[in-house]
C-alpha cells in the first residue's frame, strides 16, 4: 500500500514534511527528495504533466532526486484527455472539438516513450484524467467506453495506465468492461459531482486491473475554487471527513483481500492537509 499526496510543492508544509524553507513556486527535485524521505509518503503524484509533457531534464531531476523503487503517478498529456477545447486552457480554440482527443500515436510518442527512455524506474500508473465532459458535446457513456476500447487496444499491454473521470453517468458495466479488457484502472476518486469513493467502490465490476489507484481530492458537492481559498497554506486539517478516511480504511482491505497493490493520493483540498490526512488514515489502520 502506497500513500502520497497530488503533488508536493507546499512550502506550508514546512514542520510537518519539510525542515527548510522552499519558495511559494516549490523548488523541484530539492524539495522532492525531502518529500520522498517523510516516511508515511511511499509515491507521489506529478500533476504538471497534465498540462505539458515533462522535458528530459525533469525527468533526469526528479529521478535523480528519488530513491530506488519509488514510483510516481504522473498525470497523462490534457492533449489527449481533453474532448473539448476550454476557455481557460485554449482561448482561440474555445469551445471546438480536441483533434487529438484519445490519439494513440500522440501518447506513444509524446507521453510514454519519454518516460521510458528518461523516468523508467519511477513510473508507476499513469493517470488520464479526463474533465467532465459537456451534455451538448454528446458523447454518450456507449460512445465514451468504445473510445477507451479503441484507444487502449493501440498501447502497450505491459503498461499500468488508469482512467478518472468526472461524468458519474460513464460508470456503467460497458466502462468497467473495457477497462477490465485492458487490465486498465478505473481511478476512484472523491471529486465535485461524484460519487464517493466508497460508493464507487460499490458498484459491480469497478476493481477493473491487477491494481487500485485512488486520488481523493474534494468533499462531493464542494468546488476546487473554493477549497483552494478555504484550507490554504494546509497546514492543518480544516474540513475533517470521517467518511472519506474510512473509505480509504475500505480502499486498503480490498486490497489486502485480493492481493493487489494500491497506489492512494491525497489532495490538500481535501481537509486541508493532504499530510495530515495520510496520518489520519494510517492511525486508523493501526487501530485495525
Amino acid at each position: 500500500m502506497r500513500f502520497g499526496t497530488s503533488s508536493w510543492t507546499y512550502p506550508g508544509w514546512k514542520g510537518l514534511v519539510y525542515q527548510r524553507d522552499y519558495p511559494a513556486t516549490g523548488a523541484g527535485p530539492e524539495m522532492l527528495a525531502e518529500y520522498a524521505r517523510y516516511p508515511l509518503f511511499g509515491t507521489v503524484g506529478i500533476d504538471s504533466s497534465f498540462y505539458s509533457p515533462l522535458l528530459e531534464k525533469t525527468l533526469h531531476g526528479y529521478s535523480a532526486a528519488l530513491p530506488d523503487g519509488f514510483p510516481c503517478l504522473s498525470k497523462v498529456w490534457d492533449r489527449i484527455t481533453v474532448h473539448t477545447f476550454a476557455k481557460a486552457r485554449e482561448k482561440i480554440r474555445a469551445g471546438q472539438p480536441n483533434p487529438d482527443f484519445l490519439n494513440p500515436e500522440l501518447f506513444l510518442e509524446s507521453v510514454l516513450a519519454p518516460l521510458r527512455e528518461h523516468f523508467a524506474d519511477h513510473a508507476g500508473p499513469l493517470i488520464f484524467e479526463f474533465q467532465a465532459i459537456a451534455r451538448e458535446d454528446r458523447v454518450s457513456p456507449q460512445d465514451f467506453a468504445e473510445k477507451l476500447d479503441r484507444f487502449f487496444g493501440r498501447l502497450p499491454r505491459e503498461g499500468r495506465y488508469a482512467v478518472e473521470v468526472r461524468n458519474p453517468e460513464f460508470l456503467t458495466p460497458a466502462y468497467f468492461a473495457v477497462l477490465r479488457e485492458h487490465d486498465v484502472a478505473h481511478v476512484l476518486s472523491s471529486w465535485t459531482r461524484m460519487p464517493s469513493i466508497g460508493m464507487q467502490l460499490e458498484l459491480p465490476g469497478a476493481v477493473t486491473a491487477g491494481f487500485l489507484v485512488v486520488r481523493a481530492l474534494l468533499r462531493p458537492g464542494r468546488y476546487y475554487a473554493d477549497a483552494v481559498e478555504a484550507f490554504q497554506p494546509y497546514d492543518r486539517i480544516r474540513d475533517p471527513n470521517p467518511e472519506l478516511r474510512t473509505d480509504l480504511v475500505r480502499v486498503v482491505e480490498t486490497a489486502e483481500r485480493l492481493r493487489i497493490p494500491a497506489y492512494i493520493l491525497v489532495n490538500n483540498r481535501a481537509e486541508g492537509s493532504a499530510p495530515r490526512t495520510i496520518a489520519a488514515v494510517a492511525q486508523l489502520l493501526a487501530a485495525r
